[in-house]
């Protein structure tokens, strides 16, 4: 790699859990669905080129990340080992820009979330400050 990378000054995300009762609620299902709908906002945004071809298969790998996040089982590390996700995103020019992107599109998918897919009103904020956390981290050119 022939760039500078970028390393946030807050470091890692600390303590970023979420409740288990958002899963309980939702269940895999649910949230599969929610990602391949934020695939599907994403496919159509200025950060696309950051995504693989097969959005559909994308999605299916967020959501696994996200089930375990969410607090059921650890579907991403069965599937792809360990998540180390700043490491796997380090390829991609990620700066400040680019993560408003994700964000945004994430909130169009999570404006409606408690009606499509069952999200526990209640645990909506908590998960809105995880992807401000979890992204800020992402972050990896000034």
């Amino acid at each position: 790699m022939d760039r500078e990378i970028y390393t946030p000054p807050s470091g890692p995300p600390q303590g970023l859990s979420l409740s288990p009762e958002i899963y309980k609620v939702m269940g895999e299902e649910n949230i599969f669905k929610m990602l391949e709908d934020f695939y599907k906002v994403l496919e159509t945004s200025s950060i696309r080129s950051m995504f693989p071809k097969d959005m559909m298969e994308g999605s299916k790998k967020s959501a696994a990340f996200f089930v375990g996040i969410c607090g059921g089982p650890p579907l991403y590390m069965e599937r792809y080992g360990s998540p180390q996700m700043r490491s796997r995103h380090i390829r991609f020019p990620i700066d400040e820009s680019a993560r408003q992107v994700w964000l945004d599109c994430f909130e169009k998918v999570l404006e409606k979330a408690a009606e499509k897919y069952q999200f526990p009103q209640q645990h909506l904020e908590a998960f809105r400050q995880f992807l401000v956390r979890f992204s800020a981290w992402m972050v990896n050119k000034a």
